[in-house]
């Protein structure tokens, strides 16, 4: 098909044909038939003042039966079309589980509410940036097939969503996300443990099919596992750990947002060392992030590293799509009718 009838089509919610020879046979046998209809002489009687007839406005050229051909030759072609059996195509995105299998973990304890995250001339939770990063990321794998979970702590850990290749379930689970939500302490190996079991339980192969992504500004001071405990069950589980420290290891004191809304100042000091070992240990990348600005390009690059091969291709489901074509030769149809039967009526 040319670049314009294919347009056109595509216009009317018909991406292709079932059978083009069909269309361009019943084409041409539309244009001959419209161009015998063209050259058949009206019905019509001897006049034989032709100068009287052109001083009332006879013209040799009759614009309404003109315009009135020009539509029976579209609902010609439209049913030309019609015979060739026109297709709507639907592009669905690879099925769940060709991709991987990848638990998002994210620290909600008091010191993200930490006010480094300048954006537009603002300043901003670091929570508030890292769940428009996360939720990004999360989108983006969702939409080529990767199913993703998500894991919040803070003095506790718990699954805010399970694993799912619904994008619109993770917008709304990361919108719930808020900083205190889960406690004010930081329970790392309680949360990685917690990833490692999500990751466990998709039913997933070993190895690059199960991935963890652990966000966190703090260091380990609740819960009841331990952070090398936590890294030796993702090593014997196969999971693949990613982490991001985002913040300070100096004891610089920084802004703070209260519950009530308050302004204080408190010192965070992020473990770089023992985020930096987890990775290491569960065959993953450690990324260091000083400023909340800088998170966007870490997130960026971990998608980048983290490519499974696509056994199958995208799913294409084709409909059969007559509807619109014959509504359009209906609507034409109509048109002549109204034309030549109705406004400009004219006995023979």
């Amino acid at each position: 098909m040319s670049g314009a009838l294919a347009d056109a089509l595509d216009g009317l919610g018909v991406q292709g044909l079932a059978q083009p020879w069909v269309a361009f046979a019943a084409g041409l046998l539309a244009l001959a038939a419209w161009w015998q209809m063209a050259r058949a002489r009206p019905p019509s009687f001897e006049w034989s003042p032709v100068g009287e007839a052109r001083e009332a406005g006879a013209r040799r050229f009759d614009r309404v039966r003109a315009l009135a051909l020009t539509l029976r030759l579209g609902t010609l072609l439209a049913l030309a079309v019609v015979l060739a059996g026109p297709q709507g195509v639907h592009r669905a995105p690879p099925e769940p589980g060709l991709g991987l299998d990848i638990t998002l973990v994210v620290d909600t304890s008091g010191s993200m509410r930490a006010l480094d995250a300048e954006r537009d001339g603002e300043w901003r939770a670091r929570l508030d940036l890292a769940r428009e990063v996360v939720a990004r990321f999360a989108e983006h794998r969702a939409a080529e097939g990767d199913r993703i979970a998500l894991v919040v702590f803070g003095e506790s850990a718990f699954t805010q969503c399970p694993l799912t290749s619904d994008a619109s379930v993770l917008n709304a689970a990361l919108a719930r996300v808020e900083a205190g939500m889960a406690g004010e302490a930081t329970a790392l190996g309680q949360a990685l443990a917690l990833a490692i079991k999500r990751a466990l339980g998709a039913g997933s192969a070993a190895g690059p099919g199960r991935l963890v992504v652990l966000l966190t500004d703090g260091r380990h001071n609740a819960g009841a596992v331990s952070v090398e405990v936590a890294t030796e069950l993702a090593v014997a589980s196969g999971v693949r750990v990613h982490t991001v420290a985002i913040g300070s290891e100096s004891a610089e004191e920084i802004p703070v947002a209260g519950r009530s809304g308050t302004l204080h100042f408190e010192r965070h000091e992020v473990d770089a060392a023992s985020l930096a070992r987890v990775a290491a240990a569960t065959g993953g990348r450690f990324f260091r992030v000083r400023r909340s600005g800088d998170l966007e390009a870490v997130y960026a690059e971990i998608d980048a590293l983290e490519r499974a091969p696509r056994a199958r291709p995208a799913r294409v489901r084709r409909v059969q799509r007559p509807e619109p074509l014959l509504a359009f030769a209906g609507a034409l149809l109509l048109g002549e009718l109204a034309l030549a039967r109705v406004l400009f009526r004219r006995l023979p």
